[in-house]
């Protein structure tokens, strides 16, 4: 537990040595107050812009370090957000100072038009990032669009240092500068051209349940290093009868053979999942990771498990890899027996493994009634909570969990909303 507590800390103190370091290379004095704070805004947006730029690289070693994929992007997309907000208020702040005496220049400062390519380029600069955050928040758009759309984020981060350059200010722009682009086309290189991943083909696709089928994967060279609990990022090419995506999507990894072969469970959630349904076997594929640390370092205490849906599917990878070593309860819920994904080899493993008991709960669609499915609190008091499943109903168990006193340190989860 006490890594985890590092993990969290690491990313908001480095955005905050992102944020400090070039507010304290261009800290003014003999400025009036209000101008100060312009220029600190200023330089601290776009010190958390480089700090988000780092968080949006899918590296192993780096997800390793900072505590996870799902941690860094979680606080890429609020560093992008506070950053877009100092730097919205750093004209506003300039106006206000030169408002009292010279209106005519405080009105320059914040029309776009007329005023050269300095004030042009951060206007333009700032309505990118306002585009590319805006996209964050469309859950339903489509995923090759989003992504592409998305992208105006880091064209908008290199247009506001273009900004800094027309203003006369090359140190440390030229550097910052380089150090943008370096991360912006490593990310394209190495994350969304698939430089990092490795070659993989199709070997099996097996349906589990209504749109949910689990393909095997072999690595034609080296393999990735996955443990139970981890996923990986796949994309799926053209093959034998089939129409790749081309796309870089996150799945759990179901199993783990002797001789590198990995299985994922795909369920049919967006445009190139439901192509996936379809898979044939020999199709091309590259597998980027593993990454994540949902099921590592468990305690050896009595567990509790909860997945929704293909959430069961890093504890089905747990519960394939050997006999568990503590008791252990898994509450699985589905909507119906068509959606109960592996149920069937799942009542043979908790028949085997006395350590393993299998509460399986049909819930129809209406949201479940999560207290009466859940242990009592005097049931609860000693033991490790791990929950995955959809976003809505990992929370109400939380809440569940922590009206009957569970800590948080206690309740370990993992959500299917990562894009």
């Amino acid at each position: 537990m006490v890594s985890a507590t590092r993990f969290r800390l690491t990313i908001p103190l480095l955005l905050l040595a992102s944020a400090a370091g070039p507010v304290c290379w261009a800290l003014p004095s003999g400025l009036s107050p209000l101008r100060s704070l312009g220029i600190i805004l200023g330089w601290a947006g776009c010190g958390l812009l480089l700090g988000s730029l780092l968080l949006m690289l899918r590296e192993t070693w780096l997800s390793r370090w900072l505590g996870g994929l799902e941690d860094m992007y979680r606080w890429h997309h609020r560093a992008g957000i506070v950053a877009y907000v100092a730097l919205l208020a750093h004209p506003l702040a300039l106006a206000v100072d030169s408002w009292p005496e010279f209106p005519a220049v405080a009105w320059q400062t914040l029309s776009p038009f007329g005023n050269g390519w300095a004030v042009r380029l951060g206007w333009l600069s700032l309505l990118l990032l306002m585009f590319g955050l805006a996209t964050t928040f469309a859950t339903r758009l489509p995923y090759r669009r989003w992504r592409w759309l998305h992208a105006s984020l880091g064209i908008g981060v290199l247009l506001g240092l273009g900004h800094l350059l027309q203003l006369g200010i090359e140190e440390p722009v030229l550097p910052l500068l380089a150090l943008a682009t370096l991360l912006l086309g490593w990310r394209f290189i190495r994350d969304d051209a698939g430089l990092a991943a490795r070659p993989y083909i199709v070997r099996s696709a097996t349906p589990v349940a209504d749109g949910v089928v689990e393909i095997g994967l072999q690595p034609l060279a080296e393999a990735v290093v996955a443990d139970p609990g981890q996923f990986v990022l796949v994309a799926f090419f053209t093959g034998p009868g089939f129409r790749g995506c081309g796309q870089f999507h996150p799945f759990t990894v179901s199993s783990i053979g002797t001789g590198g072969e990995i299985r994922v469970g795909v369920k049919a959630l967006g445009d190139c999942t439901r192509h996936l349904q379809s898979i044939a076997v020999g199709v091309p594929a590259r597998v980027h990771g593993a990454f994540g640390s949902f099921l590592a370092d468990r305690p050896a205490t009595t567990q509790l498990w909860l997945a929704g849906g293909i959430g069961v599917t890093p504890f089905l990878a747990l519960l394939r890899a050997g006999p568990l070593s503590q008791p252990t309860t898994l509450v699985y819920l589905y909507r119906g027996a068509a959606d109960a994904a592996y149920l069937p080899e799942l009542r043979a493993l908790a028949a085997a493994d006395r350590l393993l008991s299998l509460q399986a709960h049909a819930t129809g669609e209406r949201p479940p009634d999560m207290a009466s499915l859940l242990p009592a609190s005097p049931d609860l008091a000693s033991r490790e909570c791990y929950l995955c499943g959809p976003p809505a109903m990992v929370a109400a168990v939380r809440e569940v969990l922590r009206r009957r006193g569970v800590t948080p340190r206690h309740i370990h989860f993992e959500n299917f909303d990562f894009r």
